[in-house]
């Protein structure tokens, strides 16, 4: 086992390290303990509340979680840690596949904790998370076309070399360390009536979903290209979608989790559809209100809002996750 002085000890309890766990195991007093063991080493990220009348929602109060701001770049580095620290790892260290944000995040916890780590992405990562990715000190490969190419890769490489995989969604630990934004957010903003979240594997709004439990309506947001939660709920399990948007390096895994996929059947009020063009208008509305950078999956919960798919009641207060920031959308030569 891996033990460098940088790596605490962990001690697991009775959920930690299983594989296929039943969803009960992702509920609210574990996600608050998870939430205590990843603390020392993740930020804590700003809300920034803004009048709703700046979107044309007179009445309404926006409330954005700025997970972007979150170490290497988004919300996915709470999953990271969760899984690096409340399960053993082998001496071969950890492989993950990933579009590029989680396996950024897994490559920053690795190398925060003193751990090998291989990564590996498709070739629509973008160029500032592969580059993340390789300045954390990680081994990369870049291999094939979409999310599930680099999956398959990664899970070749865990059989040989036995290497511990860390799962982008579909991980009790994962889905418990993205459910900690619900958490945090909850705290920072009170009495929200609504949150708005991105959906791509499912890892973050089924561990929101989890934390809120039914008390606060969470609303699933999806690109047109890739609506993953949508075929899902319709087809009544997790089933292929297509897999094509601006967002496709962190929205686009083909299928949802089958782990979360109970947990958005029983606390996900709905999902709604945007497209490619209302994703670049919430990244340049961030940009020009609030000179936040999101990339496009980071900026596809408020396209649900700017698009109208989603309306917010008078007086309604609703959350925001802006989950992401590893883009080079921002030219700053002038």
């Amino acid at each position: 086992m891996i033990g460098g002085t940088n790596r605490p000890t962990a001690t697991l309890d009775d959920t930690c390290g299983l594989e296929r766990p039943t969803p009960g195991a992702i509920e609210p007093h574990r996600i608050a303990s998870t939430y205590s063991r990843i603390k020392p080493y993740i930020r804590v990220t700003p809300v920034a509340g803004i009048d709703g009348a700046d979107f044309g929602l007179s009445g309404v109060g926006l409330f954005l979680k700025l997970e972007q701001l979150q170490y290497a770049g988004s919300f996915k580095t709470r999953g990271a840690f969760a899984n690096l620290l409340m399960r053993p790892i082998p001496e071969a260290g950890v492989v993950a596949a990933s579009g590029g944000n989680h396996g950024a995040a897994v490559a920053y916890a690795a190398m925060r904790l003193g751990v090998p780590a291989k990564i590996f992405v498709p070739e629509v990562s973008s160029p500032a998370k592969v580059r993340r990715i390789r300045d954390y000190g990680a081994d990369l490969v870049i291999t094939g076309q979409r999310y599930s190419d680099a999956l398959a890769a990664s899970q070749a490489w865990a059989t040989e070399s036995r290497a511990l995989p860390v799962h982008a969604f579909d991980q009790l630990e994962t889905l418990l360390g993205q459910g900690t934004v619900g958490l945090e957010f909850e705290a920072q903003a009170q009495d929200l009536d609504t949150v708005l979240v991105a959906v791509g594997g499912g890892g973050l709004i089924g561990g929101i979903a989890a934390h809120f439990a039914g008390r606060i309506r969470v609303i699933g947001v999806e690109p047109e290209g890739a609506p993953t939660l949508t075929e899902a709920l319709r087809a009544g399990k997790p089933v292929d979608a297509q897999a094509g948007s601006i967002a496709a390096d962190s929205l686009a895994p083909r299928r949802v989790g089958s782990l979360m996929f109970p947990i958005a059947q029983d606390h996900v009020d709905r999902v709604v559809l945007v497209d490619d063009a209302s994703i670049r208008q919430a990244q340049e509305t961030l940009w020009a209100m609030l000179r936040v950078v999101a990339e496009p999956g980071g900026a596809a919960a408020l396209a649900a809002l700017i698009r109208g798919v989603y309306r917010p009641e008078p007086d309604e207060r609703v959350g925001v996750v802006i989950s992401g920031g590893n883009t080079t959308a921002v030219d700053f030569g002038n």
